[in-house]
């Protein structure tokens, strides 16, 4: 399943709540290949939460001695860090990031107790305005933000307006039907330790 713009019960009701996003919502677009950058900075609603050369010296922190390794794919600064990048950046700012087992139920996850999701999808490439039949993986963010739900993609143009915790549901089981979709909770250290992101303890 690639990723596609959520369409979701709006679809059918008609309604247009992108006229009414909350002025406040930070949304980091594309550049490079720094999605990874992006969810990170769209999590904390923060465009100073990381910057490049942060998840280059934390890159290079977990593999110091190698040019070549599995936490991302060119050693130029560029982008396509993988998920063991996205964990240790999100422990500096005292978070951590949860694997969520998409065999289970997503209203098992506390909703309240969670910053922010990131999700890692298939997504077509684009060279210019010509869309390649090519998919590659890339990292999104998903937020509330002011009471409603937000894909705060880096390749949207603008927030895409998700809704309401059911909405949010919908969309995290629409997405985690694909195969090649992975769910991280963000959470604060002290929710991770004591498990609150989860409603069945």
């Amino acid at each position: 399943m690639s990723c596609v713009p959520w369409k979701g019960d709006k679809a059918k009701s008609g309604l247009e709540p992108q006229e009414s996003l909350p002025p406040q919502i930070y949304h980091e677009k594309q550049r490079r290949e720094l999605c990874a950058l992006h969810a990170l900075n769209n999590v904390f609603q923060d465009a100073g939460a990381f910057t490049r050369e942060t998840l280059q010296e934390i890159f290079q922190r977990l593999s110091p001695n190698t040019l070549v390794t599995p936490h991302k794919k060119n050693v130029l600064g560029n982008g396509n860090y993988d998920v063991n990048v996205i964990m240790a950046a999100l422990q500096t700012k005292g978070y951590e990031a949860v694997w969520w087992d998409k065999r289970r139920d997503v209203n098992l996850i506390s909703l309240s107790n969670v910053t922010g999701f990131i999700m890692n999808l298939p997504s077509s490439l684009s060279w210019g305005p010509l869309k390649l039949p090519l998919k590659r993986q890339h990292w999104i963010c998903v937020r509330e933000v002011g009471g409603n739900y937000y894909n705060l993609d880096s390749k949207l143009k603008r927030p895409e307006w998700i809704g309401s915790e059911d909405d949010l549901r919908k969309f995290l089981r629409y997405h985690l039907r694909g195969k090649n979709c992975e769910l991280l909770l963000v959470v604060p250290e002290e929710v991770e330790v004591h498990q609150r992101w989860r409603t069945d303890l």
